[in-house]
């Protein structure tokens, strides 16, 4: 099998989605650590046209968007299968992949999650009106999610590309107050620290893909 090469910034819920699928595998995968920001410059945009991250090369085929990555893996090495065989239970996958791409990262993490940890990082202050204005977003995110939610995992027993694209923005929402208020012992709440006891979970650390990169 021809090499994986993977693009991204340690730390984007997106690459580390994808990166969940690949230590999910078991498939070899070197990452290309990019600098925040690095994304927009014109060697990445030869890349991806819309500047976003990740993305994978595989020999000569190259590939963006963490859903796409995710099935594609799960093409290319069918065990452990990421998408189930039940029509219902694929359709309910379908269904929170939809949720987290439209509704929880632009209503939950492009606003919470970014007003606390990334414009700290950046040396300013939260808006706390942009985030008090998110909080009910947020909420219905995840009585939306709860409501659907069946087994251990979201769609039954086993991880499914639904799983691998949510926890690294679930995540990120549990460690912030209004996530902590809003989840609180509920069933995302539960099956985020199921989740997080996954050793892929502990391999995509932001600092241990910066150490290993």
């Amino acid at each position: 099998m021809a090499e994986f090469t993977v693009y991204g910034v340690p730390g984007s819920p997106y690459l580390r989605g994808a990166l969940l699928g690949f230590e999910e595998k078991g498939i070899p995968y070197h990452l290309v650590s990019m600098d925040f920001g690095e994304s927009k410059t014109a060697e990445h945009l030869a890349r991806h046209p819309f500047g976003r991250i990740p993305v994978v090369d595989h020999g000569d085929f190259r590939l963006y968007e963490t859903q796409a990555i995710l099935r594609y893996l799960d093409d290319v090495q069918p065990t452990p299968a990421f998408r189930p065989r039940d029509a219902r239970a694929r359709a309910r996958m379908n269904q929170l992949v939809g949720i987290t791409d439209w509704y929880f990262f632009p209503k939950v993490i492009a606003t919470i999650v970014f007003q606390r940890f990334v414009v700290p990082m950046r040396g300013g202050t939260p808006d706390e009106a942009v985030i008090v204005a998110a909080k009910p977003d947020a909420l219905t995110c995840l009585k939306a999610i709860e409501a659907l939610m069946e087994g251990d995992y979201l769609t039954g027993e086993h991880i499914s590309v639904a799983d691998l694209l949510l926890i690294p923005h679930a995540h990120y929402f549990s460690l912030t107050p209004e996530g902590k208020e809003i989840m609180r012992d509920g069933k995302l709440q539960r099956w985020v620290e199921r989740m997080r006891g996954r050793p892929s979970l502990e391999r995509t650390e932001i600092e241990r893909l910066k150490a290993a990169a």
